[in-house]
């Protein structure tokens, strides 16, 4: 799988799991704890996985933008 390839599924996949934070936390008082422990702890561990993972794929791009020479 290329780079470019990688970060369409990457971007997608975060894009998603920002949307299950903001649900679960909306939906907060209609499922129990144990559904919002899975849904929202464990989509943000999910989710700071995502954003690493999209962060190595970019890091070139990093690189350029935020240690140029003055």
């Amino acid at each position: 799988m290329n780079k470019k390839t990688a970060l369409k599924i990457v971007n997608v996949v975060i894009a998603v799991l920002i949307l299950n934070q903001a649900a679960s936390v909306g939906l907060r008082g209609l499922i129990g704890p144990e559904a919002f422990e899975l849904l929202h702890e464990g989509g943000g561990a999910l989710l700071l996985l995502g954003v690493v993972i999209h962060v190595i794929l970019n890091w070139g791009w990093v690189r350029a933008t935020f240690a140029k020479k003055g």
